[in-house]
C-alpha cells in the first residue's frame, strides 16, 4: 500500500490541482484522510440494510393480502440477491479503495469527462427519490411518537417530515464522518428492536403469517426472478457507486477481507429486514412498516422506542446511501462546494413526492421505478467492470483521469452506446431488466471498444491500444 500512498502524495496531488476544475472533495483520498475502520464499515452497511425502505420491499411480496411468493421463495430470492450484491461490491469498490477516487471520477474512464453526466445522474436521481421516501417513512414514525407523547393532540405527518428533512440537511453539512457514531448505535439497537419484533410476530401472529405467506403457493416463475431483480435494483445505485464508500476505508485490507465487509453485514441486515417486512405485511395487511409496527406492538412505550429508532435508522441510511453520492454528482455538475450541494440535495428530496410513492396503491409503480433505473444501472456497472478489469487490467493513470484536456476528455462513444444498447435490451423484459442490461452492455462495450471507433483516445491504456 505504500506505493499507493506515495502516488497520492507526490505523483497525483500536484498535477490534479493544476489540471482539474473539480472541487477538492472529489480529489483522491490519501491514507491520512481516511478515517473509516473495518468495524465502522461493517456497522455502516448494517445501518444501511436495516431500514424501512428494505422492509417495504419485503412487504411488497404481499399484495392486497395475497402473497405473490411464499416464505421459501422470498428467502431464496433474498440470498441469491445478497450473494450477487456482495460480489459486485467487492469488485467495483477496488479502484476507489486503491486510488481514493469517487464514483463520478471513476465514470470518466468508460464514459468520458462530458459523457459521464448521464451515467452520474442515473445514480443521483434515484438516490434523491429514495432520500425523500426514507424521510417520509421517518416522518411517519416521528408522527407516531408525537401522537403518543401529546396524547393524540398532535397528528401531522407533513410537519414531521419537513422537520426531519431539515435536520438531515443540517447533519449532512458535517460530511460523511460526522455520522459514524449514528451508524454504529442505530444498527446495533435497531437490530435488537427487530429481534424483539420478530419474537412478537412469532408468538402472537403465527396463524396470519402462516396463512397469508408461509403456506401460500407463490411462484417459481417470473415473479420469483422479478423479485430478485427488484432486490438487485434496490442496491444497484449503491454498489455502482461503491468507490464513494471504499475511498473512505483505511488502507491495508486484502480484496477477500474487504469482500467480507460487504457479505456479512448485508446478509445479517438485508436478509433479516426483508423477512420482517414480509411477516409484518402478512400479519397486518399494511405495507408501510412505520404504520404496521405500532399495530403489532400495541404498546405505547415500545412503539415510541421502535419509532424513535426508525427515525435514527432513516437518518443513518440516508447519510450513507442517499445523500453522499448525489451530493458528489451535484458538486461535479455545478462546480459548487460540498455544503451548498448537500443543501440542494436535501431540498430536492423534500419535493420528490415521497408521500405518493409510499402508498400501497403505488407499490407496483415504485417497483417499476426501481426496475427502470436499474435497467440503466445494470449496464453502467457492467461497463465499469469490463473497462477496469478486462480492458485496463486494473491500471489507470490518475493524473490523466483528472486532466480536463487529457485522453478522457469529451465523450467515449463506445461506453455511451453500450449503455443504451444494454438498457434497450433490458426493456424487452422489464422484470429481468437488471441482469439483461448487465450482460448485453458488458458484451457490447467490449466489442465496440475492440472493433469500433478506431483512433479513439479512450483506447489509450487498454488492451486495444496500438
Amino acid at each position: 500500500m505504500s506505493t499507493i500512498n506515495e502516488s497520492f502524495d507526490t505523483k497525483v496531488a500536484v498535477p490534479i490541482e493544476q489540471t482539474s476544475t473539480l472541487d477538492e472533495s472529489l480529489h483522491p483520498k490519501s491514507d491520512q484522510d481516511r478515517t473509516v475502520k473495518p468495524r465502522d464499515y461493517v456497522f455502516m452497511w448494517i445501518g444501511d440494510g436495516v431500514n424501512l425502505g428494505n422492509m417495504t420491499l419485503g412487504a411488497s411480496v404481499i399484495v392486497a393480502g395475497v402473497a405473490t411468493l411464499n416464505i421459501y421463495q422470498t428467502i431464496l430470492a433474498a440470498l441469491i440477491s445478497i450473494g450477487i450484491i456482495s460480489t459486485i461490491f467487492a469488485l467495483n469498490d477496488r479502484l476507489g479503495y486503491r486510488e481514493g477516487i469517487p464514483y463520478v471520477v471513476q465514470l470518466r474512464m468508460a464514459f468520458g469527462i462530458k459523457g459521464k453526466v448521464i451515467s452520474s445522474l442515473l445514480r443521483g436521481i434515484p438516490a434523491i427519490v429514495w432520500y425523500g421516501i426514507q424521510s417520509w417513512i421517518g416522518g411517519t414514525a416521528l408522527n407516531e411518537i408525537m401522537k403518543i407523547v401529546t396524547d393524540g393532540s398532535f397528528n401531522n405527518v407533513v410537519v414531521c417530515f419537513v422537520g426531519l428533512q431539515l435536520f438531515q440537511i443540517v447533519l449532512s453539512l458535517f460530511g460523511f464522518h460526522a455520522i459514524k457514531w449514528v451508524e454504529t448505535v442505530a444498527s446495533v439497537v435497531f437490530m435488537a428492536a427487530l429481534v424483539y419484533v420478530f419474537g412478537i410476530l412469532m408468538t402472537s401472529h403465527t396463524a396470519d403469517i402462516a396463512q397469508n405467506w408461509v403456506q401460500a403457493k407463490g411462484s417459481w416463475g417470473l415473479p420469483f426472478f422479478g423479485l430478485i431483480m427488484v432486490f438487485l435494483g434496490n442496491y444497484a445505485g449503491i454498489f455502482v457507486s461503491a468507490a464513494d464508500y471504499s475511498r473512505e476505508l483505511k488502507t491495508g485490507l486484502s480484496d477477500k477481507k474487504r469482500g467480507a465487509l460487504y457479505f456479512i453485514p448485508i446478509t445479517i441486515s438485508y436478509g433479516f429486514v426483508i423477512v420482517i417486512g414480509a411477516m409484518l405485511a402478512a400479519a397486518t395487511g399494511v405495507t408501510n412498516p412505520a404504520q404496521a409496527l405500532p399495530i403489532i406492538l400495541n404498546n405505547d412505550y415500545v412503539s415510541v422506542f421502535v419509532s424513535a429508532f426508525i427515525v435514527i435508522a432513516v437518518i443513518a441510511t440516508n447519510m450513507v446511501a442517499n445523500i453522499i453520492p448525489p451530493v458528489y454528482v451535484i458538486t461535479m455538475l455545478t462546480k459548487l462546494k460540498y455544503k451548498p450541494s448537500a443543501i440542494i440535495t436535501g431540498l430536492l428530496a423534500l419535493v420528490a413526492f415521497p408521500w405518493l410513492l409510499i402508498q400501497e396503491s403505488s407499490a407496483t409503480g415504485l417497483n417499476m421505478f426501481i426496475l427502470i433505473y436499474s435497467a440503466f444501472l445494470g449496464p453502467v456497472i457492467s461497463i465499469l467492470l469490463v473497462d477496469y478489469f478486462i480492458l485496463r487490467k486494473q491500471k489507470v493513470d490518475m493524473t490523466d483521469l483528472y486532466n480536463e484536456e487529457g485522453s478522457f476528455a469529451g465523450y467515449n462513444p463506445a461506453g455511451l452506446l453500450a449503455m443504451f444498447i444494454g438498457a434497450a435490451a433490458a426493456f424487452l423484459e422489464v422484470e429481468l431488466a437488471w441482469i439483461i442490461g448487465l450482460v448485453v452492455a458488458g458484451t457490447s462495450y467490449y466489442l465496440l471498444s475492440k472493433f469500433a471507433f478506431k483512433g479513439s483516445s479512450f483506447k489509450k491504456g487498454t488492451i486495444f491500444e496500438k
